[in-house]
Formats: C-alpha cells, sequence, structure tokens
C-alpha cells in the first residue's frame, strides 16, 4: 500500500500518515500527537470485492499494524460522512480495539434519504451504530491535540472536517490542486453547498495542511497519488478555483462535469452498510447476510 508521512510542525501540530488504497482511490489516515503518542484513523476503508460481494480488512489492517509498530495508543475512529465509493472499516476496527467511533451529526439525515431508496426503514440508526454525532463547532482532543470539527456539506449534506492545529481532513471537498474539487450530485448533495464549504476552508491559515479523502492522479501527468497540499497552494493552483473564479463559474463547471459522471462502483453496497458504522445487514433466517441493491431507481 502505497504510504506518506508528513512530520509534525511542532505544539499543536500532528504528525499524518496516508495510506492510499488504489482501487477505490480513498486515502485513510492517521492523526498521531506525537507528544503522548495517542492517535486517531480517519476514514478506513473496509476492502470490498464487488464481483464476489466479499468484503476484507487488509487495508484497515495496515493502519492497525502502523499504530502497533510505532507505540501508539487509538483513542478515535473517524468518519467524515457516509461515504459512497467504499465501504468504512469503523466498526470492524471497533471490534479489534473497542475504540469509540464518530461522525457528523447529520448523517441522522442522510439515513432517512436512503432508508427511502433502500425501502429499509427501520435499518439505519446512527445513535445506535456511531458512539459521537459531531455537530459544527464542537471540540474535543487526540492525546493533547485540540480538535475542532467543522460542517462541509455539498458532497454530501451531512459531512464534516475534523481541524488538528495546522491540519484540516476535508475528505470530499477538494481533491489534489490538479484535478480541481470533488462531485457534489449524490442525494443530499449540492454545488451551492460545496462552494461554500470550500470558501470556508480557504479562510483557514494559509499554511494549514488539507488532507483530501481521495486521489485520481491524472493521466500522463503524474503517477504516485498525492493527498496533501496547503491553502496557500490551492489558493494559487486549484483547477477549479484559482484565478479568481466566481461562484456562478465554479457551480456551471462542476454542475456540467457532475452530469458526466456514473455512479460509484460500490455505491449502492456502501451507504447500506457504512448508515449502519460499518456494519453489514443482520442475518437473515439462513445466519447469511445480504446487501439490498435498488432496481432500476437511479
Amino acid at each position: 500500500m502505497f504510504t506518506r508521512e508528513s512530520p509534525s510542525n511542532g505544539p499543536n501540530s500532528p504528525k499524518v500518515v496516508g495510506f492510499y488504497e488504489k482501487v477505490t482511490g480513498s486515502v485513510q489516515y492517521i492523526c498521531i500527537d506525537e507528544a503522548t503518542k495517542k492517535c486517531a484513523v480517519i476514514d478506513t476503508v473496509l476492502d470490498f470485492d464487488p464481483a464476489h460481494a466479499r468484503t476484507s480488512t487488509s487495508s484497515a489492517q495496515t493502519a492497525l499494524d502502523y499504530i502497533e509498530a510505532n507505540g501508539l495508543t487509538l483513542e478515535w475512529i473517524l468518519d467524515t460522512h457516509p461515504h459512497a465509493d467504499h465501504l468504512m472499516a469503523s466498526a470492524w476496527l471497533k471490534e479489534q480495539t473497542g475504540v469509540q467511533t464518530a461522525i457528523g451529526e447529520k448523517t441522522r439525515d442522510i439515513a432517512k434519504l436512503w432508508a427511502e431508496y433502500y425501502n429499509l426503514p427501520d435499518a439505519f440508526d446512527p445513535e445506535r451504530d456511531f458512539d459521537h454525532l459531531f455537530a459544527d463547532g464542537d471540540t474535543f482532543k487526540i492525546g493533547n491535540l485540540d480538535v475542532r470539527v467543522m460542517l462541509s456539506p455539498g458532497h454530501t449534506l451531512g459531512s464534516i472536517t475534523y481541524i488538528v492545529g495546522d491540519a484540516a481532513f476535508v475528505h470530499d471537498t477538494f481533491m489534489y490542486p490538479d484535478s480541481g474539487t470533488s462531485r457534489a450530485d449524490f442525494p443530499g448533495g449540492s454545488s451551492k453547498d460545496l462552494w461554500d464549504s470550500l470558501q470556508a476552508i480557504l479562510a483557514l491559515p494559509d499554511d494549514t495542511r488539507l488532507y483530501i479523502g481521495h486521489d485520481y492522479p491524472p493521466v500522463g501527468d503524474r503517477e504516485d497519488p498525492a493527498w496533501e497540499a496547503t491553502v496557500a497552494e490551492h489558493k494559487a493552483n486549484n483547477k477549479h478555483l484559482s484565478g479568481g473564479v466566481t461562484e456562478t463559474e465554479y457551480r456551471k463547471v462542476r454542475d456540467e462535469r457532475d452530469a458526466t459522471l456514473s455512479l460509484p462502483t460500490q455505491m449502492m453496497y456502501a451507504l447500506q452498510v457504512n448508515l449502519r458504522g460499518g456494519r453489514l445487514l443482520p442475518p437473515e433466517d439462513d445466519g447469511r447476510q445480504y446487501f439490498k441493491i435498488p432496481a432500476n431507481y437511479f
């Protein structure tokens, strides 16, 4: 698995380790307080093979192996939103470690939307399946590091950003500067909300390191995935936002681009798992677990 480490820049600045999961282009993170050796994992991946409807845990195990090898103590299992392009490993990680899980409080609203799409009115209960549902402005700690939660809707209506000193985990808002920004056409998404979220993130100090949720390296431009750039670098070089682009101009580009995109391969599988904190639907009377996929709907 392709891995990069970004060192701490001093007090209240975390060390950040990113692991790139190639199948879905996802980046899972470990955010580390080097003073206390305590850490959080963010947006971990439960591997999934759609052809066989089979899950595995090698990507999430990579994060646990790193934590053990470096003598770290896991304090939080964090997600930024219920992902559409990969299954989340939060429930499995909690089973292995007993550590608390968290996501944004507006996951409740996302759950209501998808309960209708799946016709599963009783399947999703974020209060049950996550230990904490963070609101905009909530604060907590990773070791001695102060963390602030910022609501960042647009990609979904309930996405949140975790700001940890000079690092911000901005999920599916920005892409790497040479790729621009993330899509906003999923149910509950909005290019208007995404624009507002992008501007709020760009209002952070220029030296803030932004850690994105996915990378799909542009063909012919670079070979290796990348996921870290500062606010200043995005202001200067982001493909969709630099050069004084207006909200109207941005939204036109974003909406036109989104209209050409197919749904992610794992989306119909992923949401029914992720809205249960990373748990498959309960076993049926034969003891097996099943996915439910709406036909001719999207």
